[in-house]
């Protein structure tokens, strides 16, 4: 059986993401949400499971980081 391949950075899906990202909180943890184009050019999603503020932090850096699907 297969499995799926965890994501871990918002480039192992996307190559260029909108101008905007979302932040959730959990009772467990934090989710990063971000959408923008993958390698093909398909319009997709990146959720990204973290379980410490750093994480975030490091999602958010990478995001602003990240050309511009414009």
């Amino acid at each position: 059986m297969a499995t799926a391949k965890t994501v871990s950075k918002i480039s192992d899906k996307l190559v260029k993401a909108n101008d905007n990202f979302s932040v959730h909180r959990y009772d467990n943890g934090f989710m990063v949400e971000v959408s923008g184009r993958n390698k093909k050019g398909d319009y997709v999603s990146a959720r990204i499971i973290c379980s410490t503020v750093d994480e975030v932090l490091n999602l958010a850096r990478e995001a602003c980081e990240m050309d511009l699907d414009v």
